[in-house]
């Protein structure tokens, strides 16, 4: 059972073609021994070589070190060339802050690339199998996956100098025990794989039974819907690719922008494509925080009403919006400058998602006690106002000081972050007399000499 339907999909899906050389992953557990075993028994169709790969991480002490020698003398025993590693993933993790499982991954795929360089082997196999295909679908919906990830395990990818097969994504565990039973292989077991630490065991123990009890072929349904996911894909990002060269205005990894209202102007599912498209491009190595939701976020940012406003997404990437523009930055790199007037009466929308209001007014307002808002005398300024970055050296006059302060000893009194401090607002006059600035300090000013309609500027620091 578990050959025919392996063949079919490997001869289906052009998996391994004749005269390849294979390197298998072999940890010892049921999967990668089955696999071993099966494609040392059907060698002869395809004339492959094959060179078996064993990554002991350490993780189980001597139990993890017998696996390794289950590994080499199997090998052993059917002819097939052996290489092994031993890791220490406890005190990688510990260096680089990885999870148990992406160190794990990181140290085992490393090795495999240099026994794909040192045999010049063109094909890696793993024994991924159709079980597995559910739990991953599942989790990464459940984790809010977007595009291709929702699709689970690929059948065949491309992966340094050749490619990934799985082609036991077909058949289910059940089959593959059912497969070491039929020729007597006595697999070593993985006392981790039983407990419930994991998202992946959680979804093998708890729900994968009862799939299987609603339909005993699911695994079959959970491939198809793989297949038809991924080239679904691959088809609808072609399409975006094609448009992208009229929406990107900018494209470089220090800054980039792109223009909101071409993109607006395609279909909604090649819209999120197209997100897809920035956001790989930013993002060259895709950060595990980063899901569906944030394509809606910046979704919901290019159509907002508003002409201005700021998103924060994951590793300190900032989209920063004005009007049918969208810029994106690392907050690590150099901010942008800004210096807009201010408009009286009018809303001034400032690249950090807030705005400044003003008009005129006659008396002073009753709460303005606070740093939010300010009434400026309209005697004692010099019109037009200006809302701008800071710059190096300015101070200004401060309220209840009696004397002048340095902005960057008021950011540090405030406590306020160092990457907030280049892009918050300063306002002030034709003279360049700093003002106010918001939230934090006001500048020291007279009465009014005579009061009129016009006798005060109102300003408030309002969230856009």
């Amino acid at each position: 059972m578990l050959k025919e339907t392996v063949l079919r999909i490997i001869e289906g899906h052009g998996l391994i073609k004749g005269h390849s050389r294979l390197l298998v992953g072999v940890s010892g557990g049921p999967d990668s021994l089955a696999l071993l075993h099966f494609l040392k028994e059907v060698q002869p169709i395809f004339q492959y070589e094959l060179h078996a790969a064993h990554v002991d991480h350490m993780f189980r002490g001597e139990e993890s070190y017998q696996d390794l020698i289950f590994a080499e003398k199997i090998c052993e025993k059917w002819g097939i060339p052996f290489s092994a590693r031993r890791a220490d993933v406890p005190a990688y993790m510990e260096q680089t802050g990885m999870s148990s499982q992406t160190a794990a991954r990181k140290v085992r795929y490393d090795f495999y690339k240099e026994l794909m360089d040192e045999y010049e082997m063109d094909t890696l196999v793993l024994g991924h199998h159709g079980d597995d295909q559910i739990e991953t679908i599942l989790m990464r919906l459940t984790r809010g996956a977007s595009g291709k990830a929702r699709a689970g395990i690929p059948l065949k990818r491309p992966f340094h100098s050749g490619q990934i097969i799985r082609p036991f994504l077909a058949v289910t565990k059940q089959d593959i025990e059912a497969y070491n039973r039929q020729h007597h292989l006595t697999p070593r077991l993985d006392p981790s794989n039983e407990k419930n630490d994991y998202m992946r065991n959680r979804f093998r123990h708890e729900v994968l039974p009862f799939l299987k009890q609603e339909n005993r072929r699911v695994h079959e349904h959970f491939q198809r819907f793989s297949e038809e996911l991924q080239e679904d894909e691959d088809y609808l990002q072609e399409a975006a690719a094609k448009k992208m060269e009229g929406i990107w205005l900018e494209k470089s990894p220090d800054v980039s922008s792109v223009k909101i209202d071409a993109l607006l102007e395609m279909p909604k599912p090649l819209q999120r494509r197209a997100i897809q498209l920035i956001l790989n491009y930013l993002y060259p190595k895709r950060p595990s925080s980063l899901s569906a939701i944030h394509i809606e976020q910046l979704a919901a940012l290019f159509i907002n009403p508003q002409p201005s406003a700021e998103l924060h997404l994951p590793e300190g990437l900032i989209a920063g919006k004005s009007y049918q523009t969208c810029i994106f930055r690392f907050s690590r790199q150099q901010p942008l400058k800004y210096s807009l007037s201010i408009q009286i009466p009018g809303e001034t929308f400032l690249p950090n998602g807030y705005k400044i209001k003003a008009h005129y007014m006659k008396e002073e307002s009753p709460n303005t006690g606070g740093n939010d808002s300010f009434d400026i005398p309209a005697q004692l300024v010099s019109l037009p106002l200006t809302v701008r970055t800071r710059r190096d050296g300015d101070r200004m006059k401060v309220k209840g000081l009696g004397g002048t302060k340095k902005l960057k000893k008021i950011f540090i009194d405030e406590k306020v972050p160092l990457a907030e401090r280049n892009d918050w607002p300063v306002i002030i006059d034709s003279r360049g007399e700093i003002l106010w600035v918001p939230a934090l300090r006001k500048s020291e000013w007279g009465e009014a000499s005579s009061l009129d309609e016009s006798s005060y500027i109102h300003l408030s620091y309002e969230k856009a």
